[in-house]
């Protein structure tokens, strides 16, 4: 067990409190935070020689039904692969949020693809689900147990359309279909060498918005409700290094968590703040720790329960297989609309109203969206 300190002097307490306080009060909303760590992770991407960003994206105008997918898998691991340089600048050019390059657990990434055109269309990342979840709980009628859950549950980390696929043709909503596809389960199931039965992702946005691209999938996917708390949002890069950095060398040169530890940074951060706390108390700082709690709770409040989406993959007792009340899963009526062939012709119906619909009210978007450009972002994705 790593051994950390728990106060530290005085000045140093004032100093690392300024650092959170600096950072933090900058931000009214998630918005404002996810476009300054987008920025600052953007601004430090490396350029890769020979990839034009927006030639890599669909943008053309094609009807739904004439579309056709491939799935390319990321990493050396696999035959005719993406590499892992590639997915990540791509995604980071796409998705709003901060891409983590290292992640501990087991994880599959995939870059999918309109095969016609050869152009990307969207990303997905599945990994080991979180520890604890409210709507799980609730749906399954207590906290499982975790060795049995891992063997058949997976969870969507990343499931994010490019633009303007995702507008024009509800993107989203036929990558988070893809995930709960047969193929998705059974590719999931290879690789984590598990007997994938359950599917968990949560929201992009958080309960003050009422819709979600995994809204409107059933039977394919169902809402289950709301995560249980908020979080602290994590200091990005230069913030985050320049106080831990400091405080490794005042606990003895010595990280304040250990370096295999899960949730490495963000157990660095609570670690920080419990530090600081101490410290501003024990020095009898108290205008100064009202000032950083204060920063800190409204910290808090920019990020929002997240809403909670399951699926089954068409069996009919995955609840009591993972419960242990139950061996065999066994496949239930809907079984065979979960066949990526039939998963894609019920997207492209609703898609295809949706491309109709935008192309008579002059609407169909051509422009790409990257966030590598000076480009006024709209779509918080």
């Amino acid at each position: 067990m790593t051994m950390t300190i728990s106060v530290v002097d005085e000045s140093k307490a004032e100093w690392a409190a300024d650092k959170f306080i600096d950072y933090f009060q900058n931000f009214s909303s998630i918005e404002d935070y996810l476009r300054y760590a987008k920025g600052q992770a953007v601004s430090s991407m490396a350029v890769i020689p020979g990839i034009s960003d927006k030639d890599a994206f669909l943008n053309e105008d094609i009807h739904p039904q004439d579309m056709d997918f491939e799935v390319k898998f990321v990493g050396d691991r696999f035959q005719d692969s993406i590499s892992q340089d590639i997915y990540i600048k791509y995604l980071t050019a796409t998705s709003s949020h901060v891409i983590e390059h290292n992640i501990p657990g087991r994880e599959l990434r995939w870059m999918v693809y309109e095969k016609n055109t050869k152009k990307i269309i969207g990303f997905i990342r599945f990994g080991s689900p979180t520890i604890n979840s409210k709507p799980r709980n609730i749906w399954l009628g207590k906290a499982p147990d975790l060795s049995r859950f891992n063997r058949h549950a997976v969870m969507g980390f990343a499931i994010v359309p490019s633009q303007p696929f995702g507008f024009n043709y509800l993107g989203g909503k036929l990558l988070a279909l893809m995930c709960v596809s047969h193929y998705a389960r059974e590719q999931v199931s290879k690789v984590f060498e598990k007997d994938i039965a359950l599917f968990e992702t949560t929201s992009l946005y958080g309960s003050t918005t009422s819709a979600s691209q995994y809204d409107g999938l059933k039977p394919f996917m169902r809402y289950k409700g709301l995560t249980e708390s908020k979080f602290l949002p994590l200091l990005h890069d230069e913030a985050f290094h320049t106080l831990h950095d400091r405080f490794t060398l005042l606990n003895n040169n010595t990280p304040l968590t250990d370096n295999k530890a899960s949730s490495k940074k963000m157990k660095r951060q609570t670690k920080m703040i419990s530090i600081i706390r101490n410290s501003l108390k024990k020095h009898g700082e108290l205008e100064k720790l009202k000032e950083f709690n204060c920063v800190i709770d409204s910290a808090f409040s920019l990020t929002q329960k997240k809403r909670t989406y399951f699926c089954e993959y068409g069996y009919s007792n995955v609840r009591e297989v993972i419960l242990g009340e139950q061996e065999e899963l066994i496949c239930g009526p809907n079984w065979d609309k979960f066949y990526l062939e039939n998963i894609i012709s019920w997207w492209k119906k609703k898609a295809t109203k949706r491309y109709e619909k935008l192309k008579q009210e002059n609407r169909f978007r051509t422009k790409v969206e990257l966030w590598t450009d000076d480009d006024d972002i709209q779509i918080i994705r």
